[in-house]
């Protein structure tokens, strides 16, 4: 059941690898929530899809949508917002789809030695803020970005996930 201040998150498992994770689906649900509880954007009965797959599947996306044929952690995909303004009682908006992949992000959690709900957290959080129009194409937008990463993931009373990168204190 969703509240009804926060976004509906849909979860589709495309790879049989994230059932070695049955958490995942609720891991990502409470990710969600607490950042949709800590920004300023209005995401009421917004709907996000999260899809949850291996690395071939996001390479596969990488190499369509941005030209890079590797896997990456996660992809977020905005969804293109119609023109007017949206009312309680409208369909869902849509925000977009995020897409995480199950070995990379396996592999970072144990290089990083954290544990895999808090980095699938982290990567939840990270794709979501993306879809509300947060990037880190620039140092300053990184560090805006990453400081709302580390706000709302202590919400979930998770570390901060950029504490022990080489240059932090």
């Amino acid at each position: 059941m969703s509240h009804p201040n926060l976004p509906i998150t849909e979860v589709l498992v495309v790879a049989d690898c994230w059932q070695r994770e049955p958490d995942s689906e609720t891991v990502i649900q409470r990710a969600v929530a607490a950042a949709a509880e800590n920004v300023d954007e209005d995401v009421a009965d917004a709907e996000v899809a999260v899809m949850l797959t291996d690395d071939a599947g996001i390479r596969t996306l990488n190499g369509n949508w941005r030209g890079i044929d590797k896997p990456t952690n996660v992809l977020s995909f905005p969804a293109l917002q119609p023109e007017g303004e949206w009312k309680p009682g409208d369909a869902p908006r849509m925000l977009g789809d995020i897409a995480i992949a199950y070995e990379t992000m396996r592999r970072e959690a144990d290089e990083e030695h954290k544990p895999f709900d808090h980095h699938l957290s982290h990567l939840a959080v990270h794709g979501f803020l993306h879809l509300i129009g947060y990037d880190h194409e620039n140092d300053d937008d990184a560090e805006e970005m990453e400081a709302l990463e580390t706000q709302i993931l202590a919400h979930l009373g998770i570390p901060d996930p950029y504490a022990d990168r080489p240059g932090t204190n």
